[in-house]
């Protein structure tokens, strides 16, 4: 699971700085609003208040912020990448691989504190596991063309950055700007068009 977790990560978002007023980011038709990516901040932070947090790294600020606009846009990609393979994860799919995440962390009580530390507001628990079922279902399908395990995840991200140029992703500038050197969202910098170029 951490090594998909990790994939998740490095695989980021392709994201274009383009103003939507009330989107935090767009991908095709798709809107994924300001309020939707908010809504997760605050529940997280409310969260962390009723945890002990003193041995976390936890995320705060614009970092934050990113991070979960990164985790809607990408649970948004991953869908229409399996969509495109024929790939559907079901309601029991995620109901069986929440019961194992808990069982793994001790039980329903150690759930908060999980959650916290994984930065993964409550009410986004199942999204969460259905982004990672697919990330293991799409997994699967590059192994069976004959794709060998320590490239799995620069497949996986050829076909979401195939399938995000497809479609269409712009993201609004408060949160960021999308650096295709490095494929993930990155503070934008107001001055970098008029100083220099490239080197940050």
């Amino acid at each position: 699971m951490k090594k998909i977790l990790a994939m998740i990560a490095a695989a980021a978002l392709l994201l274009t700085g383009c103003s939507q007023v009330g989107a935090a980011a767009t991908l095709g038709d798709t809107k994924i609003t300001q309020a939707t990516v908010q809504g997760s901040i605050e529940s997280i932070l409310a969260e962390r208040a009723k945890v002990d947090t003193t041995q976390m790294q936890l995320e705060t600020g614009e970092v934050l912020n990113r991070g979960q606009l990164r985790f809607h846009l990408f649970s948004e990609i991953l869908r229409e990448v399996g969509k495109d393979l024929k790939l559907e994860v079901t309601k029991a799919e995620i109901d069986t691989r929440r019961a194992s995440i808990l069982e793994q962390i001790g039980g329903v009580e150690a759930l908060p504190s999980a959650l916290v530390g994984a930065g993964i507001a409550p009410e986004d628990l199942d999204k969460y596991i259905e982004a990672l079922s697919f990330s293991d279902k799409i997994s699967q399908v590059v192994v069976g063309r004959g794709v060998t395990e320590d490239q799995i995840g620069t497949e996986i991200q050829k076909l979401i950055v195939a399938k995000a140029n497809e479609l269409g992703v712009t993201v609004n500038p408060r949160y960021g700007k999308w650096d295709p050197t490095v494929a993930d969202i990155v503070e934008s910098d107001p001055a970098s068009s008029a100083v220099t170029p490239s080197g940050n």
